[in-house]
């Protein structure tokens, strides 16, 4: 079996499996945190680092990140990418070295990373019985799957509408492109502005709301773990009616204290004054 299809099976078991259908996914870091229980961040990262993925063997926890980028369709393929070296347990057998370089396992994520991004019964079920395409049709796809132009035109050639020098044709087009020629524009401003944000796990931020709740952790921690001020964490948890619990302390009275029967003999022996000598004087 080769990458390709290896790739392709995947991902139509991912779709299965979650009942996903042939729809296009929608925010796919919820759609990978409620699927398989991965945690999944949005980090500030270097212009050359898109995305990784990591367990950790003694406690078994799985976590992806990925880049903060003005580019949110790559921000998804590289989603969809750390996902499948997840589901492939590509940790298993990996060495130490760079796992951007080219190779089998790389070929069988990208190929997942499209099938699951925008399948091709999913394209034939959008398209039905389109005869002749045009770029219009190709921004089409882009638009409705939120994949780059280069997917969309490998999905298209799969599913039997265009030919491979048109989908290498149109694999060269840039998302912004289509978007500013075919009135999507702003739809597309919208996109890059969600994934230029920091986003922290579901589950963390989740457990620490509820520490704020309980009143063991303060407001500016929530802050930082979402990259927002002070003041905006602040109103977002009182809007939502989280205020964090008042601790009452109980002072007690000296009489109503138990009495304590303490017996220092043993210290008198350790130190070998049993009767008192060696004192200072006065």
């Amino acid at each position: 079996m080769n990458t390709e299809t290896e790739g392709r099976i995947a991902a139509q078991q991912f779709r299965r499996e979650h009942r996903l259908g042939v729809q296009p996914l929608g925010d796919l870091v919820t759609v990978i945190e409620q699927t398989t229980g991965v945690d999944v961040a949005v980090l500030d990262a270097g212009p050359d680092e898109h995305g990784l993925a990591m367990r950790d063997p003694d406690r078994g926890v799985v976590f992806i990140g990925v880049a903060r980028t003005e580019n949110p369709m790559r921000q998804r393929s590289t989603l969809a990418h750390e996902l499948a070296h997840v589901l492939f347990e590509d940790w298993i057998d990996a060495e130490v070295g760079d796992w951007s370089e080219p190779s089998p396992r790389e070929d069988r994520c990208r190929a997942f990373a499209r099938h699951l991004l925008v399948p091709v019964e999913g394209v034939r079920e959008f398209l039905q019985d389109r005869q002749e395409l045009t770029l219009a049709s190709l921004s089409a796809v882009v638009q409705r799957f939120l994949v780059s132009p280069a997917i969309a035109a490998i999905a298209l050639e799969q599913a039997g509408y265009i030919d491979h020098a048109t989908s290498e044709q149109w694999g060269e087009f840039y998302t912004p492109q289509l978007a500013a020629r075919f009135g999507w524009i702003d739809q597309y401003h919208a996109l890059q502005a969600e994934s230029g944000k920091r986003r922290t796990p579901q589950r963390l931020l989740a457990r620490a709301i509820n520490g704020y709740a309980i009143g063991v952790l303060p407001a500016p921690a929530i802050a930082t773990l979402r990259g927002v001020t002070l003041a905006e964490a602040e109103a977002d948890l009182r809007e939502a009616g989280v205020e964090p619990a008042n601790s009452t302390v109980t002072w007690a009275r000296a009489a109503d204290l138990p009495d304590v029967d303490v017996d220092l003999s043993d210290l008198d022996d350790a130190t070998g004054d049993d009767d008192g000598a060696g004192r200072d004087a006065g």
